[in-house]
């Protein structure tokens, strides 16, 4: 039953907490890391990359001048942008063979964030593979279609040992013990 009372003149609805889950599950805004959301600024820059075919370096100045880019790391968006397109086609080779239709019918976003997760596993050996995977598919959560994140998290889950073979033994292992 819908509360038809009327309200005060400028009253206003009860503030929503800024951090928790979205109705899509995604983390709110103020639940997210500095790495979070520099992961997001990348995304949006490769996105950029893939689908307008525009310069890095002019997409590199656009996005830092977005909202929000100041409370994000700008030196893990520097590596994933510029890291991501300069081994783009040595990233696309490591998804390729995980793949169960061609990479050009991949969407631009999932793409994006295989590629993000990819380098990260190769080249971010501070960051737990487990935490590669679970960001990568909030990302494609929050930006991709109604299921890519289950696609994205098939890829990488795929990729993982091969590039983080002993972590991943290791990791598994405990979980059977």
């Amino acid at each position: 039953m819908t509360d038809l009372t009327p309200k005060a003149p400028g009253s206003r609805p009860p503030r929503q907490s800024r951090t928790g889950l979205t109705s899509t599950g995604a983390r709110k805004a103020g639940s997210k890391s500095d790495r979070s959301r520099s992961r997001e600024f990348a995304l949006q820059a490769l996105y950029q990359k893939l689908v307008g075919k525009n310069e890095v370096s002019d997409i590199d100045i656009f996005t830092r001048d977005l909202a929000g880019f100041s409370k994000s790391d700008s030196v893990h968006f520097d590596t994933l942008l510029h890291g991501c397109t300069e081994e783009a086609a040595e990233l696309d080779a490591l998804i390729t063979p995980l793949l169960d239709r061609k990479l050009a019918e991949i969407s631009p976003i999932e793409h994006g964030v295989m590629w993000i997760g990819a380098y990260e596993l190769k080249h971010c050996l501070d960051v737990p593979w487990r935490v590669v995977l679970n960001e990568c598919v909030e990302l494609a959560k929050e930006f991709g279609g109604t299921d890519g994140h289950k696609y994205v998290n098939a890829v990488l889950n795929g990729l993982a040992p091969s590039l983080r073979q002993a972590e991943v033994n290791a990791d598994r292992g405990q979980a059977r013990s």
